[in-house]
């Protein structure tokens, strides 16, 4: 798949994606993607959250690629079901928290603090990195078998954000690349 042959919906986290962040960049780059807003970036609402991504996914023209890093790869986890049906046809999913993480984390994080675990009704690359201070290597390895979700290894990569120096990220890109190659 082309990307100019899908609407690109930008999800990032708790936060939001700064301007040097890769997924601000990509957005920039790539001339279909718009990011998903939403009400407050500090103060993550699951029901807001989720209809956040779920309404920019109905309201789309042309099938949906998700790009979702962190917080904003279980919304689009726990929309996935509200989505209309073969609306999207792919995610690219970055880094989501633990579980653990999340219970442990100082701010409320209204309704996230588990995964969904039923598999995801389109194609998923979920990307992990072995250091990643939010998640274990093997939580997200069960949450991507969970999602029936393929896995890509970044390596020592961190949260994969501006924090561990993946302003850029071409290694994303070109991951992300051949995920859309292999979407029909």
């Amino acid at each position: 798949m082309r990307t100019s042959d899908a609407d690109i919906l930008i999800v990032p986290g708790l936060g939001n994606s700064g301007p040097d962040h890769w997924q601000t960049r990509w957005e920039q780059k790539l001339s279909t993607a718009r990011r998903v807003d939403q009400a407050d970036w500090h103060r993550p609402d699951h029901a807001s959250w989720t209809g956040a991504v779920r309404d920019a996914v109905n309201a789309a023209q042309k099938p949906v690629i998700l790009v979702a890093h962190s917080l904003g790869a279980l919304a689009v986890g726990h929309a996935a079901r509200d989505f209309g049906a073969g609306k999207v046809a792919g995610a690219y999913l970055v880094a989501p928290p633990s579980e653990a993480w999340l219970r442990a984390h100082p701010l409320e994080l209204g309704g996230f603090q588990t995964h969904p675990r039923e598999p995801l009704p389109f194609p998923a690359l979920l990307v992990a990195s072995r250091n990643d201070p939010h998640a274990d290597y093997e939580a997200t390895e069960d949450l991507a078998k969970a999602w029936g979700a393929a896995l890509l290894d970044a390596g020592e990569a961190g949260h994969i954000n501006m924090d561990s120096g993946h302003g850029p990220w071409p290694e994303g890109l070109m991951s992300f690349a051949g995920f859309l190659n292999r979407l029909t």
